[in-house]
């Protein structure tokens, strides 16, 4: 490892490199007993837990995204709530209220599903800015605001947003603002064939109960404070910076990655090191996470949309694009 590396955080001791990357495989092994297939997006999740990023998944009804995100909450011991986004869904359905007990003559805090450690909120573009924007705080700031009292949120925290691909009616995109809070947007894809069969085959009303629990909340929290210690190498650092840097300027972009796109690939880039049992980024887990922390970040000028150009072809021009040393 180069010497100038840098981290925030001690390095983590080699055998709690080793604990950690055991745990992830029984965490994937678990999940998998309730999910077929989709080992990738399985990694990433788990990457964007540990690294404390919120993840956006993006696919059409039906294909387990519910199902995926309640058996990692299984798995870990932690609470789970589900949201389901509606047009006439209020703020305080979120983030909960105060109510008038006449009994004791006084306000009662009613806490809302967002007080949860892995919060799904499903179909995230149907509701108004108004009420999608009541995530921001939680989001970023991991704390809610109730009548002038802040209200810390449990951790873990994560919320993993859903939304379909191919409706226009009846929805409200996200803001650039809101959509940048996103560490990654994940793509949840129909299953194979052979999958599909097994899925059929191995049907359950409700596949999460097969996932047991294997870990605990303060575990995935002491996880997360490891991250801080792996390090980076100015090169990888410079590595990022330049594939930014590509998206920026491109002459089909009208916006690029934001320095906080930068920091979502730093961080999920020391999580999967510390999956893999690794105290050190490498280049290649900057190319592994690039896409999902970039494809929702960059913004086509409108005639090369038009011209069928996307995102992601332009990430794709920059991982074969920039070299990893200058």
């Amino acid at each position: 490892m180069n010497a100038n590396a840098a981290s925030v955080g001690p390095e983590p001791p080699a055998e709690a490199l080793v604990a950690v990357r055991e745990l992830c495989g029984r965490i994937r092994a678990e999940v998998r007993k309730a999910v077929v297939g989709k080992e990738e997006l399985i990694d990433q999740i788990l990457t964007g837990l540990l690294s404390r990023g919120h993840l956006l998944l993006e696919g059409v009804p039906g294909v387990a995204k519910t199902t995926i995100a309640k058996s990692f909450a299984n798995s870990l011991g932690c609470q789970f709530k589900r949201i389901q986004f509606t047009p006439d869904l209020l703020p305080s359905d979120i983030i909960g209220t105060y109510v008038y007990n006449m009994k004791t003559n006084d306000f009662e805090l009613h806490r809302g599903p967002i007080m949860a450690n892995i919060v799904l909120v499903d179909e995230i573009n149907r509701t108004p800015p108004k009420t999608q924007s009541a995530l921001l705080e939680a989001m970023q700031e991991r704390q809610i605001t109730l009548e002038g009292q802040s209200l810390r949120l449990p951790e873990p925290f994560m919320v993993i947003g859903t939304q379909n691909p191919i409706e226009f009616e009846g929805v409200f995109p996200l803001p650039e603002a809101q959509i940048d809070r996103f560490q990654m947007k994940l793509q949840v894809a129909y299953p194979t064939h052979e999958e599909e069969r097994e899925i059929l085959l191995g049907s359950r009303s409700d596949p999460a109960q097969l996932v047991g629990q294997i870990s605990t909340p303060e575990e995935v929290v002491r996880i997360q404070g490891m991250i801080t210690g792996v390090h980076i190498a100015p090169e990888v650092a410079t590595y990022i910076v330049r594939l930014i840097t590509f998206t920026r300027e491109h002459p089909d972009v009208l916006l690029g990655g934001s320095p906080r796109a930068s920091l979502a690939i730093l961080e999920a880039s020391r999580a999967r090191a510390l999956i893999h049992g690794r105290a050190y980024v490498l280049p290649d887990d900057v190319k592994a996470l690039a896409a999902p922390c970039l494809n929702h970040r960059i913004l086509l000028k409108p005639e090369a949309a038009l011209a069928d150009g996307t995102s992601v072809k332009i990430i794709d021009q920059a991982l074969r694009r920039v070299p990893v040393q200058a």
